[in-house]
């Protein structure tokens, strides 16, 4: 294993979205073992990038469920917020949405709040060429184009990695396309359904114990 590439809510975060501290410090213990850490979420990338600054990981971020890329200093966006942002324009005339804070920092996408099922916003917007993401805490606008998946190897190209030589680590259904395409995926405990039934382990521990269980059993960090 050579990178271990990381989700943040619900993952390295608890329900509340507050850090789990004993993910940070299998985290840590990782990028100490040189094995670096890959952000990869849904979060805008000013928060995302923040994450990996003060947690300390080595490797790229992904970021806006694939929209947008950090990585060699450079930020990269492809996802076309145009598409998003058409979607959310025909659902403001038939519900009550509402974007999500910080949502003018969005480079790519269009997140909601959770007021709205996210079931009855995809039947609204079928024929919209967008994808739909309920993370559990938001619903996610996205180009369907890009993805958690198809980003992540572009990131792990920049980086001289495989895709198998990573251990991907999330809990929502949209982190399936990144868990199914890296070498060997892990969704914690608390994992929506279909995660857990994909993922190649699922941990005991929920959250951020289940990532360090994960990285002790997987990438030999004691911690």
């Amino acid at each position: 294993m050579r990178a271990i590439a990381v989700d943040i809510d619900g993952t390295i975060t608890d329900s509340s979205r507050k850090l789990c501290i004993s993910a940070l410090r299998a985290l840590r213990g990782a990028e100490r073992k040189g094995i670096p850490v890959i952000i990869v979420t849904g979060n805008v990338l000013c928060f995302a990038m923040a994450t990996s600054v003060l947690i300390g990981t080595g490797g790229g971020v992904v970021a806006e469920n694939g929209g947008v890329i950090y990585v060699d200093g450079d930020i990269r966006v492809l996802g076309d917020i145009e598409k998003a942002e058409a979607a959310y324009s025909y659902l403001e005339k038939i519900y009550p949405v509402r974007k999500v804070q910080f949502s003018d920092l969005r480079l790519s996408e269009v997140a909601l709040t959770r007021d709205v099922p996210a079931q009855s916003i995809r039947d609204a917007l079928e024929g919209f060429d967008v994808e739909v993401y309920d993370t559990g805490f938001a619903v996610h606008l996205t180009d369907p184009q890009v993805n958690k998946g198809s980003s992540l190897k572009l990131v792990a190209e920049s980086m001289g990695i495989e895709m198998s030589d990573i251990m991907a680590i999330g809990d929502s259904e949209n982190d399936i396309e990144f868990l199914e395409r890296v070498g060997f995926s892990v969704a914690v405990a608390n994992a929506a359904p279909e995660l857990r039934e994909m993922a190649d382990y699922v941990t005991e521990g929920e959250y951020g114990d289940g990532v360090r269980e994960a990285i002790h059993k997987f990438a030999g960090v004691d911690i």
